[in-house]
């Protein structure tokens, strides 16, 4: 009989960001506590420093791929979002993520070139930030508070997407 792991789903979890620049760091500091974790061996976690197209080489035919990083949506600092693939706003031509070519246009591009290495279910867990231009500081009080949230978050995300 199979264990449970092996009828799990493949999910990776992709933390974006740069522990330099305040709060563009919350990616990083999410994958600090997951890695400390003894997660099932069905998750992944990587770390990508700017996502970008960078994040196309991470993809390897998982069924669900977890973004984690900081975003700028218009909630108040440290909101945490769980967004599912179609609930991505597009905000007037900008990116959601704060790395240029955003989640959804990297994820798009890989299902056109290389459909079978695309998770077919994309979330996007992200902590609203309010400070993304002072090098060398930590993040803010309000998005340190939320890293503990959203990190549960990813798992919850994990284990729904395992099923």
């Amino acid at each position: 009989m199979s264990s449970p792991t092996a009828l799990s789903k493949p999910v990776l979890v992709v933390c974006i960001g740069n522990a330099l620049i305040a709060d563009d760091g919350v990616g990083v500091a999410i994958f600090e506590r997951l890695s400390a974790l003894a997660l099932p061996a069905h998750v992944e976690v990587k770390r990508v420093g700017v996502a970008g197209l960078a994040l196309l080489d991470e993809m390897n035919g998982e069924d669900t791929l977890i973004v984690v990083d900081a975003v700028r949506l218009g909630a108040a600092p440290g909101t945490i979002h769980v967004l599912e693939w179609d609930e991505l706003p597009e905000r007037e031509g900008r990116p959601v993520s704060v790395h240029g070519i955003g989640v959804q246009q990297v994820v798009e591009l890989g299902r056109c070139l290389y459909p079978e290495r695309t998770p077919r279910h994309v979330v996007l867990v992200g902590v609203e930030g309010t400070c993304f231009n002072r090098l060398g500081e930590g993040l803010s009080a309000e998005v340190e508070e939320a890293v503990e949230g959203a990190k549960n978050a990813v798992l919850d995300c994990a284990r729904r997407s395992a099923g």
